[in-house]
C-alpha cells in the first residue's frame, strides 16, 4: 500500500514526496481535480453553519438548491429524487423501487434483467445485477433472480430483439438495468446508443421498468452531461454518484419518473418506500454537489472536456498504429486500449503495466490487456501528454 500525503488538481503526492498524474480522476470522482479552491471554500464555509441533520422529517437548504440544479440537467422525465450514500446504494435503490413498482400494482414480477459483464456495485441487489464473477463469486446462492442479454453489437442486435420478445411473453420481469454506453469494470467497453435504444424501446412497450446506472458515466464523461443524453429512449429510474460531489464525500442520488413516484405515494403504510440512510443529503455533500455542478457548467471545464476529447483522437491516431494493439476506442473523454497479449484480469501483465506507469510518475489502474484513461477535466496538456508517453513506452516492453 502506498501512503498518499496530498493531492492538487491533476497530482496525488506520496509520502516521499513524489508526484503521479491521476489518469483515471481516482476512480472517476475528482473530475474537477483534488481539493479544487471553490468546492473546498463552499464546502468549508457550510461546516460553519449545518454539518448534518437527519433527513426524515427535516430539510435544508443544500438539499433544496441541489435538487432544483439537478432537475435543470437530468433527462425530462426524470421528476423526483431519493438522496443516499454512494454508487452500491444508488443501484440498490433502483432495483428495490422497480421490485417494490409491482408489489405495489399487485403484479408478480420477480425477475431483474441486465446486461452480461455489468458492475452495478457492491451490496446484494447491486451484485445480483453484476455480471463480474471474480468480484461476486462467495455470494451468487445469495443472489436476487437475474437474467443476462449480450451487450448488443451490429452483428447481434436483431438477434438479441427476437431473443428478448420471446423471453418478455412470461411477464415477470420488473426491471432492466444497464450501464448507457459504456461499461467501466468491463474495462471501458462500448456499445452503440441505437442499438441501447432499440432494447429499452422495447422494454417499454412490455411495461418494464428501465433503470439507468450512470454512476461512472454521469456528469460529462461521455461528452454530454449524461451518457442518456445521446439516448432517445430516456430511463425510469437513473443512478448517480462518484463525481456527483467532484470525489470529496461520499453521497448519491437515484431519479425517477413520476409514474415510479406515484406507485409508492398510497395510503397504505405497506406500500412505502422504506429505505434511508444516516448520511442521506448530509448538507456537505450536498454544497459539494451543488458546487461541482456549477463548474461542470462553467466554459472552463466544458473547453477542458473538448480539449481531452480532442486529445485523445490525436493520440488515438499514433496508438492503434502500434503492433501491439489490438484495438481502441473512445466515447468523451474516456479512452481505452486493448493489448494482443491475453491476460487474467488482475494477472501479471496487468501488475507489470500498474508498476511502470506508477515508475513514471503515472495513475493508471489496467484491467487484464485493457489500458484506459478518464482524467480530471483540469488536467493540463503536458500532463495528459505524459500519460500518452508512459502508454507508448509501456507498449513497447509488453
Amino acid at each position: 500500500m502506498l501512503g498518499i500525503k496530498s493531492a492538487s488538481g491533476a497530482i496525488l503526492v506520496d509520502e516521499d514526496g513524489k508526484e503521479y498524474i491521476d489518469g483515471i480522476a481516482s476512480w472517476y470522482t475528482a473530475m474537477y481535480g483534488h481539493c479544487n479552491p471553490i468546492i473546498t471554500k463552499r464546502v468549508a464555509k457550510q461546516m460553519e453553519q449545518l454539518d448534518q441533520v437527519v433527513f426524515s422529517g427535516f430539510t435544508h437548504e443544500p438539499a433544496v438548491a441541489l435538487s432544483e440544479a439537478l432537475m435543470e440537467v437530468l433527462p425530462y422525465n426524470q421528476e423526483k429524487l431519493f438522496f443516499s450514500d454512494n454508487g452500491s446504494t444508488a443501484t440498490e435503490i433502483g432495483i428495490k423501487m422497480a421490485l417494490q413498482y409491482f408489489f405495489n400494482k399487485g403484479e408478480e414480477r420477480t425477475v431483474m434483467l441486465a446486461f452480461e459483464e455489468g458492475f452495478h456495485g457492491d451490496t446484494f441487489g447491486a451484485m445480483s445485477v453484476s455480471g463480474l464473477s471474480a468480484y461476486n463469486g462467495p455470494f451468487e446462492k445469495h443472489f436476487i433472480q437475474v437474467e443476462r442479454i449480450p451487450v448488443p453489437t451490429e452483428e447481434t442486435i436483431d438477434k438479441i430483439l427476437i431473443d428478448l420478445e420471446k423471453r418478455l411473453q412470461k411477464k415477470d420481469i420488473a426491471g432492466f438495468i444497464y450501464e448507457p454506453l459504456v461499461q467501466g469494470a468491463a474495462a471501458m467497453k462500448i456499445h452503440k446508443a441505437e442499438h441501447l435504444c432499440r432494447i429499452l424501446r422495447i422494454l417499454k412497450l412490455y411495461g418494464i421498468i428501465t433503470i439507468a446506472d450512470e454512476v461512472m458515466t454521469g456528469f460529462g464523461k461521455t461528452g454530454t452531461c449524461f451518457a442518456s443524453d445521446q439516448v432517445t429512449v430516456k430511463p425510469d429510474i437513473l443512478c448517480l454518484s462518484k463525481a456527483l460531489t467532484a470525489g470529496l464525500v461520499p453521497m448519491a442520488v437515484t431519479s425517477c419518473t413520476k409514474k415510479i413516484y406515484d406507485a409508492f405515494y398510497q395510503d397504505e403504510i405497506v406500500k412505502g418506500f422504506f429505505h434511508g440512510h444516516t448520511y442521506t443529503a448530509n448538507p456537505l455533500a450536498c454544497t459539494a454537489a451543488l458546487a461541482a455542478l456549477e463548474l461542470l457548467r462553467t466554459k472552463e471545464i466544458q473547453a477542458g472536456i473538448k480539449r481531452i476529447m480532442n486529445d485523445h483522437q490525436k493520440f488515438d491516431e499514433i496508438v492503434k498504429k502500434h503492433p501491439n494493439v489490438a484495438s481502441t476506442r473512445q466515447q468523451g473523454i474516456i479512452y481505452a486500449i486493448d493489448l494482443k497479449t491475453k491476460t487474467d484480469r488482475y494477472g501479471t501483465l496487468r501488475d507489470q503495466l500498474f508498476s511502470h506507469f506508477m515508475d513514471q510518475g503515472v495513475f493508471l489502474r489496467p484491467l487484464g490487456n485493457t489500458i484506459y484513461i478518464l482524467p480530471p477535466y483540469v488536467i493540463s496538456e503536458s500532463q495528459l501528454q505524459k500519460v500518452y508517453t508512459s502508454i507508448l513506452s509501456a507498449l513497447d516492453i509488453v
